[in-house]
């Protein structure tokens, strides 16, 4: 009996040994693995957008190719997998990061026109009034906040949408500055 199962726990190991001896190393699915995560380093809007997601798949690649390296392919096959579906859901999520980033810099540079003509009309309705302000850097002020909405509306025609939407919030909390230093001066002139 001792015999026939030291025979047979023999046999497994020397079948499970050939297995492994064997056992060819997943080279499509890595080299998708490798491709896609390739994609997603290239792709503009997955690396403005997902930097995690991609970092993610750039962790998952690199260990498969470590258990690759140590002969375990199924490990090595199932970060192949996990590396290739990271770096997919990096793309989507760029293009849909990129989506809004668009629409947002849209509103945005929409909005700034408006902004900057109120803010025109409220520096000369103060000058006119006389406000007790320093209209030189209110001036340069007030440029400096121009300038920045035209930046942010080059940089969307441009299809920088970030960079559009950081030109453009700086712009508007430069206007709104501008007007709130008028109001403050209109108030304590009131008092």
């Amino acid at each position: 009996m001792k015999l026939k199962l030291t025979v047979v726990v023999c046999a497994a190991l020397a079948l499970g040994m050939l297995v492994t001896a064997c056992a060819k190393p997943p080279t499509e699915e890595m080299n998708n693995a490798i491709e896609a995560v390739t994609r997603a380093e290239n792709n503009i809007d997955a690396v403005t957008y997902a930097g995690n997601t991609i970092a993610r798949a750039k962790d998952a690649l690199a260990r498969m190719q470590t258990e690759a390296a140590a002969k375990r392919y199924d490990a090595a096959r199932s970060y192949a997998a996990e590396a290739t579906a990271a770096a997919e859901r990096a793309i989507t999520e760029g293009r849909a990061g990129a989506a809004r980033a668009r629409e947002e810099a849209a509103a945005l540079v929409a909005e700034l026109p408006p902004l900057v003509a109120e803010t025109r009309q409220e520096i000369a309705a103060a000058q006119t009034a006389n406000l007790p302000l320093d209209f030189t850097v209110i001036t340069t002020d007030f440029n400096t906040a121009s300038y920045n909405a035209d930046q942010a509306q080059e940089a969307y025609d441009g299809s920088r949408y970030q960079d559009s939407i950081n030109l453009g919030r700086t712009a508007r909390s430069g206007l709104a500055d501008i007007s709130q230093q008028i109001s403050n001066a209109a108030t304590a002139r009131r008092k």
